[in-house]
């Protein structure tokens, strides 16, 4: 057998290591790839634990095949027991018996787990199976450190309709309540009319139920917005792995995703992905 090859002593430490558990975007704006992505963006080292692989473009998604429970397993347990992580995001986990695996690692492993409950895809596709909701309620988000929910994942959790900024303090009281430590209601699909969240900001609402953080900023005209709520959960998970506080990881999520909007770009037929490397690019547009 042959010895390992040992690093020279010059090599240098490796940077804070994040995993996503996600499925894949065949159309790369999205998913594990929008994950990685923003964590190689933001100075991480982004590992991944694959939970389905879709047939997705910027149309739609055309077809979504969940992996087995087991495959799904090995794959943490390969990254965990021998690199080790300093932060965990999860997105789409497909099924009640895939949320519940990944529930029971994740409560085994001593790091800050951000958790993006994707229900439902930018096009309105279902990433999730109804028989999956009480699943994520009663052990999912009782292992979050932060809960990212967008307003149609609001809905599907906990009944309510968020049509205001009161209405956001309400929703996260309800989804504190399934047990993350922190909940992130994220006010970016609400369209700007009097009395509603939105007009010209987007706006974000972040809560442990004593500290409140309102995240406002500017509302870009683009329609080219496919994979802000992974990206977003990505930077905040890059931030806690840096050994930022939650507010300020929060924070620094939303400002990266907030240019990354904006120098979103079209791709195909449809919705177009954020540019992940926007702060790179002399020509992009600003947060």
């Amino acid at each position: 057998m042959t010895a390992p090859i040992s690093p020279p002593a010059s090599a240098r430490q490796a940077p804070p290591l994040v995993l996503t558990v996600a499925g894949s975007d065949s159309g790369g704006g999205a998913g594990i790839q929008a994950d990685l992505k923003t964590m190689l963006a933001l100075g991480v080292h982004g590992m991944s634990v694959i939970t389905a692989v879709t047939a997705q473009n910027s149309l739609g998604v055309q077809g979504a095949w969940e992996l087995p429970v087991e495959a799904v397993r090995a794959q943490y347990r390969s990254v965990v027991d021998d690199i080790g992580i300093q932060a965990v995001k999860t997105g789409m986990l497909a099924s009640a018996e895939l949320v519940e695996a990944v529930a029971e690692l994740l409560a085994g492993t001593e790091a800050p787990a951000v958790v993006d409950p994707v229900g439902i895809s930018k096009h309105g596709d279902s990433l999730l199976a109804a028989s999956a909701l009480d699943s994520v309620r009663t052990k999912l988000l009782p292992v979050a450190t932060v809960a990212t929910p967008n307003l149609d994942e609001v809905t599907q959790l906990t009944g309510l309709r968020v049509e205001s900024e009161s209405d956001m303090r309400r929703a996260a009281a309800a989804v504190l309540a399934y047990g993350p430590r922190w909940a992130l209601i994220k006010g970016g699909h609400l369209e700007g009319e009097p009395g509603r969240v939105g007009g010209n900001q987007a706006v974000d609402f972040l809560t442990d139920g004593s500290e409140e953080h309102w995240l406002r900023a500017p509302r870009h005209d683009n329609r080219h917005t496919h994979g802000t709520g992974c990206t977003l959960a990505s930077a905040i998970a890059s931030g806690l792995a840096k050994g930022l506080a939650v507010p300020e990881a929060v924070r620094e999520a939303k400002a990266y995703v907030t240019g990354a909007v904006a120098a979103g770009f079209a791709l195909g037929g449809g919705i177009g992905p954020v540019d992940h490397g926007w702060a790179f690019r002399r020509d992009s547009p600003r947060a």
